[in-house]
């Protein structure tokens, strides 16, 4: 759909809140959104310039387009995640988290049972959780049975059974783990108390448990009964010894929600920690990949929403790290500044990094420290994969680095034996290209590598790796093939964050296996080349070496030179534009010191 096709749809669409659906000419659902007003949000579709392909590639897609109306802006929210969750629409953020999660079951019968499951019936029983580990519902459900006796058989404990004498007390009334009700030595309104303190432990409310107890303990020992005082004192000590190892923030706070988000490139990481009667009952962080241009804001309230909803949340407050739209009349966003409530935000923060770093080395293959063989077996598995003639033990990637679309260089990395070998690596300022191009760039820069190593008598790489994908690598191959050494080397492209690998020629991709520790190591290789060059661009920026003619320029400074970098890609372009043109990106009274610049750089010295 065009713009001006838009256009004359435009006036079909109201200015109410409600969500919008995007389809493609076969009727695939491409795209779910939320909006205050949807004849202005889907009309920003088609009147602004994207930065991202992606976002142009789905504008592009759109055939037509499905609204619905809604009450409200809290409405809109829901539904769209509701939408998302179900349909998972291609251009969506897309939540990893596909994990079933396991429960603790009060089960719909007599004399309820308790137990672990991840299976949820609509079958009238109680489910409590979701927990996000099955070894702690286990501990969980082992601490209570510790101090809560409740059966565990599977009897048919009706009221008539129990009456006509059907049962006899097992091995665990005997050991005090169970009352007996099956021969009615425990009553259904005794049996239901312990179950009530069971779902005030699953909810961090240890305080209300330990109350009972001591109330029991008082009731026993004025009835004489001082055994079981005693065993109920000690049931007691249990306890608040549990309740000092808990992680508990404050006991003044009740039950508040923590999240806290990290964004690299496609990627964001949120966690999530429950917090109930100032104790963290639940903590989680899971991975979600943005699709188009969405911000923190927009990735952390998506996440958020899915997270309550999956893990059952009532509470009424929110902590986050900034603010976010998040609809609700009952709900409280607080940004904290110091207290408990920063403390949780930090703790959230430190176990959001901690899962980044911990997913980034389990992707990433290290093989310092291993032996031979096991360098050589991942080296033989990559030769394998990519039918290789010989192993890989030299591979050499490339990648090319610009600051917001300014200022292009390029770096290598050269990998021997599966490690990094630094005294090899080489960065290159541009030289032939003026502008942003990254064709041009990695044609220029490959050239100028296999010329120099062709010169010297170097060997060249076994295998070379163009981050970049089918462009890169048919720039890449222009310089091979002028070289004459495309028989002599294997060269592949790495498609951006897809982590496909393309062959010259080839129309489709390449996958290596995703566990495969030869994937590991592809990644890491990237890994590391994208670190070189963008700490060498960043230290040919901090030392000024990025010089042009518009830094000369009186009242023309560093933010200005890279807004106009950004938009026009070179100094030629800039000045080639109109004052009009200019005054569009930086502003009128700029726009004429530039232009009055450049008349006086062209006008003759007499």
């Amino acid at each position: 759909m065009t713009a001006t096709q838009f256009q004359q749809i435009a006036h079909t669409i109201p200015l109410q809140p409600g969500i919008y659906k995007y389809y493609d000419d076969d009727g695939q659902l491409l795209y779910v959104g939320k909006a205050k007003e949807l004849r202005k949000r889907i009309s920003s579709y088609f009147s602004k310039t994207f930065t991202t392909y992606k976002t142009h590639e789905l504008v592009q897609r759109i055939h037509h387009i499905e609204f619905t109306i809604v009450d409200s802006e809290q409405d809109a929210f829901l539904l769209e995640n509701s939408l998302i969750k179900e349909y998972q629409p291609k251009y969506n953020i897309n939540l990893k988290d596909d994990k079933t999660y396991p429960y603790i079951v009060i089960k719909k019968e007599p004399f309820p049972r308790i137990f672990l499951t991840r299976k949820k019936i609509n079958d009238g029983s109680e489910y409590l959780g979701p927990f996000t580990s099955a070894g702690k519902v286990r501990d969980l459900i082992s601490f209570i049975k510790q101090y809560i006796p409740l059966r565990t058989c599977k009897l048919n404990l009706t009221e008539n059974n129990i009456q006509k004498g059907k049962f006899k007390v097992c091995l665990e009334y005997h050991l005090g783990n169970c009352k007996g009700p099956c021969e009615g030595l425990q009553n259904a309104a005794d049996y239901q108390e312990g179950l009530q303190q069971v779902r005030n432990i699953l909810k961090g409310n240890l305080g209300s448990v330990i109350s009972h107890f001591k109330a029991e303990m008082q009731q026993q020992a004025t009835e004489m009964l001082f055994e079981r005082a005693e065993e109920t004192r000690k049931k007691i000590e249990h306890l608040e010894n549990y309740r000092s190892k808990s992680i508990i923030v404050s006991s003044h706070l009740s039950n508040i929600d923590v999240f806290s988000i990290l964004k690299e490139d496609n990627w964001a990481y949120v966690n999530y920690l429950m917090v109930q009667n100032g104790t963290i009952v639940q903590t989680h962080t899971v991975p979600l990949e943005t699709k188009l241009e969405e911000t923190e804001e927009e990735v952390l309230g998506f996440a958020i929403a899915n997270l309550r909803s999956s893990f059952n949340s009532l509470s009424n407050e929110i902590i986050v790290p900034f603010e976010i739209e998040y609809p609700g009349q009952t709900i409280t966003i607080t940004i904290p500044k110091g207290g408990d409530k920063k403390k949780l935000l930090d703790l959230s923060i430190k176990n959001v990094v901690y899962f980044k770093e911990e997913l980034k080395k389990k992707k990433i293959l290290h093989l310092e420290g291993k032996s031979d063989m096991e360098k050589k077996k991942v080296l033989y598995e990559l030769q394998e994969y990519l039918h290789l003639q010989e192993v890989p033990d030299h591979i050499e990637c490339f990648d090319n680095s610009n600051f917001q679309g300014s200022y292009p260089v390029s770096a290598m990395v050269c990998f021997r034996d599966g490690m990094p070998s630094k005294n090899d690596y080489r960065h290159f300022n541009v030289k032939t290209v003026e502008g942003i191009n990254d064709f041009a760039t990695m044609t220029e820069v490959i050239h100028r590598r296999y010329k120099r190593v062709l010169a010297e008598e170097l060997p060249l790489p076994k295998l070379i790796i163009i981050d970049g994908g089918k462009g890169q690598l048919s720039a890449a191959m222009e310089s091979i093939r002028a070289l004459g050494i495309a028989d002599q080397t294997t060269v592949v492209g790495l498609a951006k964050n897809e982590e496909e690998l393309f062959f010259p020629g080839d129309t489709e991709s390449f996958k290596l296996p995703w566990e495969s520790d030869s994937l590991k190591l592809v990644r890491r290789i990237r890994d590391e080349v994208h670190r070189y060059g963008i700490t060498f661009h960043r230290n040919k920026r901090s030392k000024g070496t990025f010089k042009n003619e518009l830094e000369s320029i009186s009242g023309i400074g560093e933010h200005t030179i890279d807004q106009l970098l950004k938009e026009f890609k070179s100094v030629k372009k800039i000045k080639e534009r109109s004052e009009e043109e200019l005054a569009a990106v930086i502003g009128r009274s700029k726009a004429k010191i530039l232009i009055s610049a450049f008349i006086l750089s062209q006008t003759p010295e007499k």
